[in-house]
């Protein structure tokens, strides 16, 4: 009865595996298994079968398939560093595969979805961002770029959003020279995302607090050219012309 449990137990888990004699396939049916594994999420699998494929065949024309692949299944492991590494290293060695542009997105993608909450160090955001855009420049044309430019906003929100945040508790601190020095920081290297204004208006308010009349003057300017429908705007408009009438 034990002899014949444990071999229950064996043919189980080799059908619940599905495992399958690879010797005897072709590169490409052993690529084609290793998709259907794929396709049933089996990863763990799937992984072993494309790295063997990798190794077997390193010459074989399906190689790069096997190699993004193996970056997509850590992708759906949620192993994003790995799949990262993945990805870069089909850029690297088979440049002149057609899935080096899908590649270099997923690449982008892969640190997208490691950025944290602006709170936290934001090197991945960093890493994205130079990835997104080295798909854009090299791939212009393709239909993701306009998904690629919507993320690289989104992730430069999120690092104008860390910076002002410190802009605002050095402020808060009092200590105003390095408050002014994030606020212009925000202004001068995310003037596109919806920090910059705001930003750029407090920046204004110490300024003026300090009496720095020409930096004042000078900011109110750069913000009326940039932002003339910012609700911001008729009210520094009119500081404009109180200090220049003032200096009359």
């Amino acid at each position: 009865m034990k002899a014949l449990a444990a071999l229950f137990i064996i043919l189980l888990i080799i059908g619940c595996s599905g495992a399958r004699d690879t010797s005897t396939m072709t590169p490409q049916e052993h690529f084609d298994y290793a998709m259907e594994l794929y396709n049933e999420e089996d990863y763990e699998i799937v992984l072993n079968e494309l790295q063997t494929i990798i190794l077997q065949y390193p010459a074989s024309v399906i190689n790069d398939d096997a190699q993004y692949y193996i970056g997509m299944t850590y992708m759906k492991r949620e192993q994003f560093l790995l799949a990262a590494y993945e990805f870069s290293k089909l850029i690297r060695d088979i440049p002149a595969s057609p899935f080096v542009p899908e590649a270099q997105y997923m690449l982008a993608e892969s640190y997208y979805l490691l950025s944290p909450p602006y709170q936290l160090d934001q090197v991945y955001s960093k890493k994205a961002i130079e990835e997104y855009q080295a798909f854009i420049d090299y791939f212009p044309v393709d239909p993701k770029v306009e998904e690629a430019e919507k993320k690289i906003a989104e992730l430069n929100d999120k690092l104008a959003q860390k910076e002002y945040r410190s802009a605002v508790i050095y402020e808060k601190m009092e200590y105003l020279n390095a408050a002014i020095d994030y606020y212009g920081l925000v202004a001068e290297t995310y003037h596109d995302t919806q920090y910059a204004p705001l930003a750029l208006y407090n920046k204004i308010q110490i300024e003026n607090d300090k009496n720095r009349r020409g930096e004042v003057l000078n900011d109110i300017a750069d913000f009326l050219a940039r932002y003339p429908d910012h609700r911001y705007a008729v009210e520094l408009a009119s500081l404009q012309e109180t200090i220049l009438a003032g200096n009359n």
